[in-house]
């Protein structure tokens, strides 16, 4: 697991769920520091994996949000 201190693992209950927020930025070290600017609590720093950045943050409820960003390049066509 590439998140310091934290496992997924599923609860017994199955009725309970657990959820994380999973987003994708175009420059992620531009949104790291911007949210570090602003106070967001980050328990990752940006970090390469396979074929994208990504770090991990928490919302003010303790909700893990995963931020990244694709290495590769796309055309968003309207």
């Amino acid at each position: 697991m590439d998140k310091p201190n934290t496992s997924v693992k599923v609860k017994e209950d199955h009725a309970v769920l657990s959820v994380f927020l999973n987003i994708r930025v175009a420059n992620i070290q531009d949104f790291y520091a911007s949210c570090k600017d602003l106070g967001a609590e980050f328990i990752s720093e940006p970090k390469e994996f396979g074929g994208e950045f990504r770090c991990y943050m928490k919302d003010p409820d303790g909700y893990l949000i995963e931020v990244g960003q694709s290495k590769f390049k796309f055309k968003i066509q309207h």
